[in-house]
């Protein structure tokens, strides 16, 4: 992990119910119009009274959301690299700023503890990215990943003003997985659930539903635990490495919160010292949290390769 600049006290971790960004705290903040960047038409400096109206244009294309800090020099370079990018993409991704000095709540939503971390929403749903500066190369692989995932959820829009033509290329979704986004977008991870479920009977080999379901699942787990359960989580896991229960539920808060190397680390390390049943758990969890973050994500194929070793 890089060296991060820690967060400021008053940004206390949290946790995203449902998958999504907790905006409770901002909702009743009067709107104030974000600030355009003069690196590119694409990217706008987000506060938490405009955070609300930037998370809404998830509905027609990715954001990023780019939570750093004036005291963080990585934050000032990943923000030059990602603005450059927004340029590259021509108004398909949209970026955000956020100073998570003057604006904790945003950072807390996203229940981050350090800076520079990058996070991306898709229908105001969380999408993890990744923390601390990376080269543009792979920065670019996590922005086109994005895109697939975005398209996936039917979120194909253009900032640029022009009707994109990929985009109007695009075929709408098969009816059941139209129908867990709606379910989704509901609250009703349940109907969701099912929904995915009955596409994966209808057709085993559907990759996107089974990411679909993955994602659910994860929600599902998410929802049932509150701020002082998680660092009750953290604490046990901390204390006890044979504390399973603890052991997926840390591991969830970790890939809901964008610290996915974290997460997919502590589980390999599990299945690594442990046999039987438990071991086969947490396997079994982490090949579905490798299909919420992506199977093509660099740090999903990175952890296979640890796993492999510590399986065999």
């Amino acid at each position: 992990m890089s060296q991060n600049t820690p967060m400021p006290p008053n940004a206390t971790p949290g946790i995203n119910l449902r998958g999504a960004v907790d905006l409770s705290a901002l909702k009743n903040r009067a709107t104030s119009p974000s600030t355009p960047s003069a690196g590119s038409p694409y990217a706008v400096d987000v506060n938490e009274a405009s955070f609300q109206e930037f998370v809404q244009l998830s509905q027609k294309v990715p954001v990023v959301v780019s939570l750093g800090s004036g005291r963080s020099q990585q934050s000032a370079q990943i923000n030059a690299v990602l603005e450059k990018l927004m340029n590259d993409y021509s108004g398909k991704i949209a970026l955000g700023r956020v100073d998570v000095d003057s604006s904790p709540q945003v950072a807390q939503a996203f229940g981050i503890t350090a800076v520079p971390t990058v996070v991306a929403l898709i229908n105001s749903q969380p999408v993890p990215m990744f923390e601390g500066d990376l080269p543009e190369a792979q920065i670019r692989e996590f922005l086109d990943e994005l895109l697939k995932v975005a398209a996936s959820n039917g979120v194909t829009g253009n900032l640029g003003g022009a009707p994109d033509p990929e985009a109007a290329t695009e075929p709408p979704l098969p009816p059941l997985h139209q129908a867990a986004r709606d379910a989704i977008d509901a609250g009703d991870l349940e109907g969701a659930e099912a929904s995915y479920e009955k596409a994966l009977a209808e057709m085993p080999n559907d990759a996107a539903a089974k990411v679909g379901l993955a994602q659910v699942h994860l929600m599902r787990r998410a929802a049932e635990i509150n701020v002082v359960q998680a660092e009750e989580f953290r604490t046990r896991a901390a204390g006890d490495r044979d504390d399973l229960e603890a052991a997926l539920a840390v591991a969830d808060l970790d890939v809901t919160g964008g610290h996915v190397e974290d997460a997919f680390a502590r589980l390999v390390k599990f299945i690594g010292t442990h046999f039987g049943p438990e071991r086969d758990t947490v396997r079994v969890r982490l090949l579905e949290l490798y299909d919420v973050v992506g199977v093509s994500d660099p740090r999903v194929s990175a952890s296979r390769q640890a796993l492999a070793r510590a399986l065999f």
